[in-house]
Protein backbone atom coordinates (compact mmCIF):
# COMPACT_ATOMS: atom_id res chain seq x y z
CA UNK A 1 0.00 0.00 0.00
CA UNK A 2 1.09 3.30 -0.96
CA UNK A 3 2.22 6.01 2.20
CA UNK A 4 0.07 9.48 2.08
CA UNK A 5 1.96 12.07 2.61
CA UNK A 6 1.86 14.41 4.76
CA UNK A 7 2.37 17.58 2.43
CA UNK A 8 -0.08 19.23 0.73
CA UNK A 9 1.59 20.09 -2.65
CA UNK A 10 -1.74 20.54 -4.45
CA UNK A 11 -2.74 23.90 -2.43
CA UNK A 12 -0.17 25.85 -3.45
CA UNK A 13 0.84 24.52 -6.69
CA UNK A 14 -3.04 25.24 -7.70
CA UNK A 15 -2.31 29.13 -6.10
CA UNK A 16 1.30 29.10 -8.72
CA UNK A 17 -0.93 27.13 -11.67
CA UNK A 18 -2.78 30.12 -12.37
CA UNK A 19 -1.17 31.97 -15.02
CA UNK A 20 -1.62 35.68 -13.53
CA UNK A 21 -0.53 34.38 -10.11
CA UNK A 22 2.13 32.91 -11.31
CA UNK A 23 3.30 35.80 -13.56
CA UNK A 24 2.85 38.77 -10.47
CA UNK A 25 4.97 35.62 -8.23
CA UNK A 26 7.64 35.68 -10.90
CA UNK A 27 7.90 39.87 -10.89
CA UNK A 28 7.98 39.48 -7.07
CA UNK A 29 11.64 36.97 -7.34
CA UNK A 30 13.68 40.51 -7.15
CA UNK A 31 13.39 39.71 -3.62
CA UNK A 32 11.55 43.51 -2.91
CA UNK A 33 7.91 44.70 -1.65
CA UNK A 34 5.41 45.89 -4.67
CA UNK A 35 2.23 47.48 -4.93
CA UNK A 36 -0.34 46.24 -6.31
CA UNK A 37 -0.66 48.00 -9.21
CA UNK A 38 2.80 47.51 -9.91
CA UNK A 39 2.15 43.71 -10.17
CA UNK A 40 -0.82 44.05 -11.50
CA UNK A 41 0.74 45.52 -14.89
CA UNK A 42 2.99 43.01 -14.76
CA UNK A 43 0.85 40.26 -15.30
CA UNK A 44 -1.59 42.01 -17.47
CA UNK A 45 -4.60 41.91 -15.08
CA UNK A 46 -7.07 44.79 -14.18
CA UNK A 47 -6.58 46.20 -10.54
CA UNK A 48 -9.57 44.61 -9.09
CA UNK A 49 -8.26 40.42 -10.69
CA UNK A 50 -4.66 41.26 -8.76
CA UNK A 51 -6.59 42.12 -5.79
CA UNK A 52 -8.15 39.11 -5.87
CA UNK A 53 -5.23 36.97 -6.82
CA UNK A 54 -3.08 38.80 -4.52
CA UNK A 55 -5.23 37.79 -1.49
CA UNK A 56 -5.15 34.55 -2.30
CA UNK A 57 -1.39 34.05 -2.59
CA UNK A 58 -1.46 36.01 0.83
CA UNK A 59 -4.31 33.29 2.54
CA UNK A 60 -2.14 30.38 0.61
CA UNK A 61 1.32 31.82 2.46
CA UNK A 62 2.81 32.31 -0.69
CA UNK A 63 3.00 36.19 -0.59
CA UNK A 64 3.26 38.58 2.54
CA UNK A 65 1.82 41.63 2.92
CA UNK A 66 2.90 45.11 4.42
CA UNK A 67 0.80 48.13 5.18
CA UNK A 68 2.24 51.52 5.33
CA UNK A 69 -0.62 54.04 6.07
CA UNK A 70 -3.66 53.75 3.00
CA UNK A 71 -1.01 51.68 0.75
CA UNK A 72 0.13 47.99 1.00
CA UNK A 73 2.90 46.60 -0.40
CA UNK A 74 3.62 42.78 -1.56
CA UNK A 75 6.74 40.28 -1.43
CA UNK A 76 7.35 36.54 -1.74
CA UNK A 77 6.67 35.41 2.09
CA UNK A 78 9.94 33.05 1.94
CA UNK A 79 13.09 32.33 0.76
CA UNK A 80 11.77 28.70 0.37
CA UNK A 81 9.21 30.44 -1.85
CA UNK A 82 11.69 31.97 -4.19
CA UNK A 83 13.37 28.45 -4.32
CA UNK A 84 10.35 26.55 -5.44
CA UNK A 85 9.44 29.34 -8.01
CA UNK A 86 13.16 28.48 -9.17
CA UNK A 87 12.89 25.33 -9.73
CA UNK A 88 9.70 25.02 -11.25
CA UNK A 89 10.78 27.29 -13.85
CA UNK A 90 14.07 24.77 -14.49
CA UNK A 91 10.88 21.76 -14.94
CA UNK A 92 8.99 24.18 -17.14
CA UNK A 93 8.98 24.06 -20.71
CA UNK A 94 10.75 26.90 -22.48
CA UNK A 95 8.54 29.51 -24.13
CA UNK A 96 11.09 29.74 -27.04
CA UNK A 97 14.01 27.62 -28.05
CA UNK A 98 17.27 29.08 -26.85
CA UNK A 99 18.38 29.19 -30.16
CA UNK A 100 15.84 31.30 -31.51
CA UNK A 101 15.78 35.01 -31.43
CA UNK A 102 15.29 36.12 -27.75
CA UNK A 103 13.80 39.50 -26.55
CA UNK A 104 16.16 42.46 -24.89
CA UNK A 105 14.51 41.69 -21.66
CA UNK A 106 14.45 37.78 -21.97
CA UNK A 107 18.38 38.07 -22.75
CA UNK A 108 19.46 40.86 -20.34
CA UNK A 109 17.69 38.40 -17.20
CA UNK A 110 19.77 35.16 -18.70
CA UNK A 111 22.70 37.78 -18.78
CA UNK A 112 22.35 38.98 -14.96
CA UNK A 113 19.37 39.06 -12.71
CA UNK A 114 18.33 39.26 -9.32
CA UNK A 115 16.96 36.08 -7.68
CA UNK A 116 15.64 37.36 -4.35
CA UNK A 117 18.58 39.10 -3.43
CA UNK A 118 21.24 37.39 -4.74
CA UNK A 119 23.07 37.01 -8.04
CA UNK A 120 21.70 34.47 -10.54
CA UNK A 121 21.94 34.01 -14.98
CA UNK A 122 24.91 33.83 -16.44
CA UNK A 123 26.80 36.47 -14.74
CA UNK A 124 25.74 34.47 -11.19
CA UNK A 125 27.16 31.39 -12.74
CA UNK A 126 30.09 32.97 -13.64
CA UNK A 127 31.24 34.39 -10.27
CA UNK A 128 30.16 31.06 -8.18
CA UNK A 129 32.17 29.00 -10.52
CA UNK A 130 35.47 31.31 -9.80
CA UNK A 131 34.89 31.27 -6.38
CA UNK A 132 34.73 27.23 -6.64
CA UNK A 133 37.69 27.51 -8.66
CA UNK A 134 39.69 29.56 -6.14
CA UNK A 135 39.08 27.15 -3.63
CA UNK A 136 36.82 29.60 -1.65
CA UNK A 137 33.79 27.69 -1.61
CA UNK A 138 33.00 23.90 -1.80
CA UNK A 139 29.78 21.95 -2.90
CA UNK A 140 28.69 20.37 -0.18
CA UNK A 141 25.68 18.17 0.84
CA UNK A 142 21.79 19.38 1.24
CA UNK A 143 22.62 22.09 -1.72
CA UNK A 144 24.86 23.45 0.37
CA UNK A 145 28.54 25.60 0.24
CA UNK A 146 31.28 24.86 2.31
CA UNK A 147 33.40 28.27 2.60
CA UNK A 148 37.03 27.30 3.01
CA UNK A 149 39.64 29.44 5.42
CA UNK A 150 41.09 31.15 2.17
CA UNK A 151 37.15 31.85 1.52
CA UNK A 152 36.19 33.76 4.64
CA UNK A 153 39.54 35.94 4.42
CA UNK A 154 38.42 36.82 0.40
CA UNK A 155 35.18 37.39 1.39
CA UNK A 156 36.11 39.38 4.63
CA UNK A 157 38.50 41.43 2.85
CA UNK A 158 35.65 42.16 0.61
CA UNK A 159 33.64 43.42 3.90
CA UNK A 160 31.15 40.71 4.78
CA UNK A 161 31.12 39.31 8.12
CA UNK A 162 30.25 35.97 7.87
CA UNK A 163 29.84 35.61 11.20
CA UNK A 164 26.40 37.83 11.61
CA UNK A 165 25.22 35.71 8.61
CA UNK A 166 24.33 32.97 11.40
CA UNK A 167 20.71 31.09 9.86
CA UNK A 168 19.27 27.43 10.22
CA UNK A 169 19.32 26.31 6.87
CA UNK A 170 23.21 27.47 6.22
CA UNK A 171 24.94 30.44 5.36
CA UNK A 172 25.92 29.55 1.74
CA UNK A 173 23.50 27.46 -0.51
CA UNK A 174 23.22 26.48 -3.85
CA UNK A 175 19.79 27.57 -5.98
CA UNK A 176 19.71 26.00 -9.67
CA UNK A 177 19.53 28.48 -11.82
CA UNK A 178 16.02 28.56 -14.25
CA UNK A 179 18.06 29.70 -17.27
CA UNK A 180 21.51 27.98 -17.02
CA UNK A 181 20.40 24.66 -15.32
CA UNK A 182 23.70 24.71 -12.54
CA UNK A 183 23.70 25.97 -9.28
CA UNK A 184 24.99 29.68 -8.28
CA UNK A 185 25.53 31.11 -4.87
CA UNK A 186 22.45 32.14 -3.22
CA UNK A 187 21.91 31.95 1.13
CA UNK A 188 22.81 34.95 2.85
CA UNK A 189 26.11 34.76 1.75
CA UNK A 190 24.89 35.19 -2.05
CA UNK A 191 22.52 38.37 -0.83
CA UNK A 192 25.29 39.97 1.24
CA UNK A 193 27.44 39.67 -1.81
CA UNK A 194 25.69 40.89 -4.49
CA UNK A 195 24.44 43.76 -1.50
CA UNK A 196 28.29 44.54 -1.89
CA UNK A 197 28.95 44.59 -5.34
CA UNK A 198 26.18 47.05 -6.05
CA UNK A 199 27.60 49.20 -3.06
CA UNK A 200 30.89 49.31 -4.55
CA UNK A 201 29.72 50.03 -7.88
CA UNK A 202 30.57 46.71 -9.72
CA UNK A 203 27.18 45.72 -9.56
CA UNK A 204 23.94 47.51 -11.64
CA UNK A 205 20.22 46.97 -11.09
CA UNK A 206 17.58 48.04 -13.73
CA UNK A 207 14.87 50.01 -12.47
CA UNK A 208 11.46 48.21 -12.89
CA UNK A 209 13.30 44.79 -13.55
CA UNK A 210 15.13 41.87 -11.93
CA UNK A 211 18.02 42.48 -14.58
CA UNK A 212 21.34 42.91 -13.33
CA UNK A 213 24.27 44.21 -15.42
CA UNK A 214 28.52 43.87 -14.57
CA UNK A 215 29.64 47.92 -14.92
CA UNK A 216 33.00 48.42 -16.58
CA UNK A 217 34.48 48.75 -12.27
CA UNK A 218 33.26 45.24 -11.72
CA UNK A 219 34.49 43.73 -14.52
CA UNK A 220 38.45 44.82 -14.02
CA UNK A 221 37.61 44.53 -9.86
CA UNK A 222 36.34 40.41 -10.59
CA UNK A 223 39.23 39.75 -12.86
CA UNK A 224 41.83 41.06 -10.00
CA UNK A 225 40.44 39.59 -6.99
CA UNK A 226 38.93 36.63 -8.62
CA UNK A 227 40.84 35.55 -11.78
CA UNK A 228 37.97 35.11 -13.71
CA UNK A 229 37.55 36.68 -17.42
CA UNK A 230 33.76 37.83 -17.64
CA UNK A 231 34.29 39.34 -21.50
CA UNK A 232 31.24 38.23 -22.81
CA UNK A 233 29.52 36.64 -19.92
CA UNK A 234 27.11 39.55 -18.61
CA UNK A 235 26.12 40.93 -22.37
CA UNK A 236 26.09 45.13 -22.32
CA UNK A 237 27.93 46.48 -19.69
CA UNK A 238 26.88 49.59 -17.89
CA UNK A 239 29.65 52.11 -18.12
Amino acid sequence: MFRVMEANIASPAALIGDPGRAAMLQALQDGRAHPAGALAWAAGLTAQAASNHLARLVDGGLVSVEREGRHRYYRLASAEVAHALEALACLAAPVRSLEQPRSPQARALRDGRCCYGHLAGRLGIAVTDALVAQGFLCPADDKQYDVSAEGRAWFEDLGLDLDAMRSRRGVARQCLDWTERRHHLAGPLGVSLLSRMVALGWIETVAGSRAARLTTLGREALRKRLGVDLDGVAGREAA
